[in-house]
């Protein structure tokens, strides 16, 4: 608040000075008015959501055995199979086990390995095509020594590469004679 000195100097000529003050600023507002901004961002502002990917897989506990007309005949021409071993390293080949079209071939991670293999199969399978539209199958069979920071690694390379030409990928069981050649193999 301010004050006015009106005068009244005591009549001895003098020159009457008033007192200074420092002024003062009342910052209560202000205090009302961050934690009101702060409350607004707070409400307003979308938390990071995890990321997942959607991945459906079936019942293990049906044990119903699937009718005739719902079993799909995949072609094996067109099959490529991924097997993940230990320490990110992975196993594929092409074609039925018993008789593969391409023999099992150890790769890595990342776009000079299995992502290379990937794109020279999708060109192997669509030899095989009989129709534009049909490209590589992939079955993905994880051990047991396998990390799932692998499996998921494995699935981004499937979406990386779903447009050049994967027409469906697939995580199956693995079986005892492919338990064995990662064995052989070393991967176990």
């Amino acid at each position: 608040m301010a004050e006015l000195n009106t005068g009244g100097g005591g009549g001895d000529g003098k020159k009457v000075r008033s007192k200074k003050s420092n002024p003062g600023v009342d910052l209560t507002a202000m205090v009302d008015l961050a934690f009101l901004l702060i409350t607004f961002f707070m409400l307003t502002t979308t938390l990071s959501k995890p990321q997942s990917m959607p991945l459906v897989m079936p019942d293990k506990d049906n044990v119903e055995k699937p009718k005739p007309e719902d079993i799909m005949k995949i072609p094996e021409k067109r099959m490529m199979t991924i097997l993940i071993g230990k320490d990110s390293r992975i196993l594929w080949y092409m074609g039925k086990f018993e008789t593969p079209i391409l023999p099992p071939t150890e790769a890595k991670f990342g776009k000079n390995g299995i992502r290379k293999d990937i794109l020279s199969n999708i060109a192997v399978a669509k030899k095989y095509a009989k129709t534009p539209d049909e490209g590589l199958i992939v079955n993905i069979k994880a051990s047991d020594v396998a990390s799932y920071k692998n499996l998921v690694d494995i699935l981004d390379e499937m979406a990386i590469n779903m447009k050049a030409g994967i027409q469906l990928y697939a995580i199956g069981d693995i079986t005892p004679a492919e338990i064995d050649l990662l064995t052989k193999s070393g991967l176990l």
